[in-house]
C-alpha cells in the first residue's frame, strides 16, 4: 500500500470592518507557536468545506460572524508554515462588529494599512501585500510570475 503525504488544508481571512472609516482589517496575536501577528484562520476539519472552516475560524478567534465576499487566492509554498506543509485558501470577508480575542488568539486588533505590525507569522506579509494591491488598485495576485 502506498502512503501519501499531502499538504494540510487551511483557511485565512482578511476581515474588513465596514463600520469603521477606511475599512480596517482584523489581525490576531497568536497565543501558540509560531508567535506573532496573523490573519484569523486555521485548519479545515475533515468533512468541512473551506467556506464553513473560514466562518468557524473567524468566530472562534475573533468572536465575529463574517460575510464571505470572495476568495483572494490560494497560497501553498511548502515553507509558508514552519510546523508542516499547508495550503491556505484566503477569503475576503466583511463584518460590522469589533473583534474580541478567543480560541488561540492572545489579542485581536483593528489594523489600518499604515499600522501593520512587523512580526507577521507565516506568509501573511505576502498575503497582505497582495490584498492591498487588489483592494487599492484592482490587481489580483499573479502566481508563477515575478512581479
Amino acid at each position: 500500500m502506498t502512503t501519501y503525504r499531502n499538504p494540510a488544508p487551511t483557511v485565512d481571512l482578511i476581515i474588513e470592518l465596514l463600520h469603521h472609516p477606511h475599512r480596517p482589517i482584523v489581525l490576531i496575536e497568536r497565543h501558540n507557536p509560531p508567535l506573532g501577528w496573523a490573519l484569523p484562520g486555521g485548519f479545515v476539519d475533515y468533512g468541512e468545506s473551506v467556506e464553513a472552516a473560514a466562518r468557524r475560524e473567524a468566530l472562534e478567534e475573533t468572536q465575529i460572524t463574517v460575510t464571505l465576499v470572495e476568495q483572494l487566492a490560494v497560497y501553498s509554498d511548502p515553507q509558508r508554515d514552519p510546523r508542516q506543509h499547508t495550503l491556505s485558501v484566503v477569503f475576503l470577508a466583511t463584518a460590522t462588529t469589533d473583534p474580541i480575542a478567543g480560541d488561540d488568539a492572545k489579542t485581536a486588533a483593528i489594523i489600518q494599512p499604515w499600522t501593520l505590525p512587523e512580526n507577521l507569522c507565516f506568509d501573511h506579509d505576502r498575503i497582505l501585500r497582495d490584498y492591498w494591491q487588489y483592494r487599492f488598485y484592482g490587481h489580483r495576485p499573479r502566481f508563477g510570475v515575478d512581479v
